[in-house]
């Protein structure tokens, strides 16, 4: 099937224009960030309401320049050494997440410092809104037509625009709004809220970790390799591969979190 007539431009107002793609990142944020606070306010894990209301700007500093940066980096280093300016251009599309994680996690690490905030009890409320950010990121990768999958034959495949091969291909931005945003939410929310993980601090970042990794090598596997590098062994994709560091950082911290102590409910 054709491409849904879906304009990328959501409003334009003379030299104004606001794009879906814009929308759907803040979007994601905002609830991210709401749901965060809620979840503060609820549970006496040492991280206050205002801690989450204040860290929302250094978040989406962190997510826009380490997701571009990473996309830079890892993905297209060469193009963008030759097209300087466009590394600035991000309403044009092009974030790399596990550049965006990096950049979350240094400005995570620089905040709880400043603050005396029990890192991994703040990492933990900040993995169980990330689904929501990764499934608005997912959506608006779709309606920008980009990372589009792999050439398929089901009867759900559709020829993207952008392609130039114009072949029907696997909507896997869409998968992996599915795999690394909603069962992924699902998943964490169960867990956060049926059990007392959140009193063992770093638990459910390890589960975060594991299950995005998980996710990721999966939907890969329908979404075409963004990099072809002849020298991949069985047919894995970069994405593939920058997934495995982040599975063996969040075992580890799962591990940690088993071994600590749970917190007390009567803290704040």
């Amino acid at each position: 099937m054709p491409f849904p007539d879906i304009s990328p431009i959501a409003l334009e107002l003379g030299p104004i224009v606001i794009r879906w793609y814009a929308l759907a990142y803040l979007a994601g944020i905002v609830i991210g960030w709401r749901y965060c606070m809620a979840m503060a306010k609820r549970l006496p894990t040492g991280v206050g309401a205002n801690d989450m209301d204040d860290f929302m700007v250094w978040a989406v500093v962190g997510i826009i320049l380490g997701g571009r940066l990473g996309q830079v980096i890892f993905y297209h280093p060469s193009y963008f050494l030759q097209h300087p300016l466009e590394i600035f251009m991000i309403w044009q599309g092009g974030m790399a997440f596990h550049g965006g994680l990096l950049g979350v996690i240094a400005a995570m690490v620089i905040y709880t410092r400043r603050r005396n905030i029990p890192f991994f009890a703040f990492t933990d409320l900040i993995a169980l809104a990330a689904p929501i950010g990764i499934f608005f990121g997912r959506v608006a990768n779709f309606i920008n037509q980009e990372h589009f999958g792999r050439p398929a034959e089901v009867s759900w495949a559709i020829i993207f625009q952008t392609d130039p091969l114009q072949v029907p291909r696997h909507p896997s931005q869409l998968y992996e709004a599915a795999l690394e945003g909603l069962i992924l939410y699902l998943i964490l929310a169960a867990i956060a809220h049926g059990t007392r993980t959140l009193y063992r601090p770093g638990i459910l970042t390890g589960i975060f970790m594991i299950g995005y990794s998980v996710a990721r090598i999966i939907s890969e596997f329908f979404r075409e390799p963004e990099v072809f590098v002849d020298a991949l062994p069985f047919a894995t994709t970069w994405g593939q591969w920058l997934s495995l560091p982040m599975l063996a950082v969040g075992l580890y911290v799962l591990r940690l979190g088993q071994k600590r102590e749970q917190v007390s409910t009567s803290s704040t």
